[in-house]
């Protein structure tokens, strides 16, 4: 309990906070629930039925030493224990930006700065506060995180929010949370998700040229054709919307651009997974 304090001060190096007791309590009770439920990964493995879960986590136990070996990513004990969370994700984010607006909505506290998201715990609390900001106004949309890093004020776990993952999305996590531990500016979320991925990106290809496998390396084409997409199709609907919210339309005319903006993003990306197999979901 005598990390508590600091904990309070963090509420999650990933999500965003508000300046209220409960909000902060239950980010405080929800990492300490993570590490209560932590156990050692090599005690997981002997103990668990599960042949998979096994199979996974010793799977994690080499991208682990990887990291740090080749990587020159923190040798310390994260992602050295095992947490089954019963949940889909870890914490559910929401986001929330004025309706004809590309600038989010931020939210400040001591450690991780400001940042232009915040975080639950408890998914009906999320949904909860995305009502509230949506009733106010905002547009809104609430996303479920399957990892966060608390930037190495504790020893974060491997989760069963994603573990089943492919070995390179596995691969992908691991590095991505144990480079924010290594850099993290506050305030900065833009530089920070961007030095995060340049470390992703460098070490998946690293270490798959050492698993010289054929089959991860057309996995990992796959899903790089597919990221390129979704940036593309990203980058193309924000000039769209930047360009209908600085018009001089009325608002009415704004929200109708606005909608055919995003029904055609969302076209887009369903013919981009159309050309890939086993993406149809």
């Amino acid at each position: 309990m005598h990390k508590l304090a600091p904990l309070l001060a963090l509420v999650l190096a990933g999500c965003g906070a508000m300046e209220t007791a409960d909000y902060y309590w239950q980010g405080a009770s929800g990492q300490l629930d993570i590490l209560a439920r932590s156990k050692p990964i090599q005690e997981v493995i002997g103990e668990s039925p599960d042949a998979n879960l096994r199979q996974r986590l010793a799977r994690v136990q080499e991208i682990r030493a990887f990291a740090s070996r080749e990587l020159g990513l923190p040798d310390n004990a994260s992602y050295t224990k095992y947490a089954d969370l019963g949940r889909p994700f870890v914490v559910w984010n929401v986001f929330a930006a004025p309706e004809l607006s590309l600038t989010p909505r931020q939210w400040c506290f001591p450690v991780a700065g400001c940042v232009s998201y915040r975080g639950y715990f408890n998914e009906s609390e999320a949904r909860a506060e995305a009502a509230r900001l949506q009733a106010a106004g905002d547009d809104v949309w609430v996303s479920g995180v399957p990892a966060y890093s608390t930037l190495g004020y504790f020893d974060d776990p491997v989760l069963s929010t994603f573990i089943r993952w492919p070995d390179i999305e596995v691969a992908r996590m691991v590095f991505h949370e144990l480079a924010h531990q290594v850099v993290y500016v506050k305030g900065d979320t833009q530089f920070n998700e961007s030095f995060a991925v340049a470390v992703e990106e460098a070490g998946v290809e690293r270490w798959l040229t050492q698993q010289g496998n054929v089959q991860l390396d057309a996995q990992y084409q796959r899903s790089g054709r597919l990221r390129a997409v979704f940036r593309e199709l990203t980058r193309d609907t924000r000039a769209d919307l930047a360009r209908i919210y600085a018009s001089d339309a009325p608002d009415a005319v704004k929200r109708s651009e606005k909608a055919a903006a995003f029904a055609a993003m969302r076209q887009g990306y369903e013919h981009a997974k159309a050309g890939e197999p086993g993406l149809a979901g």
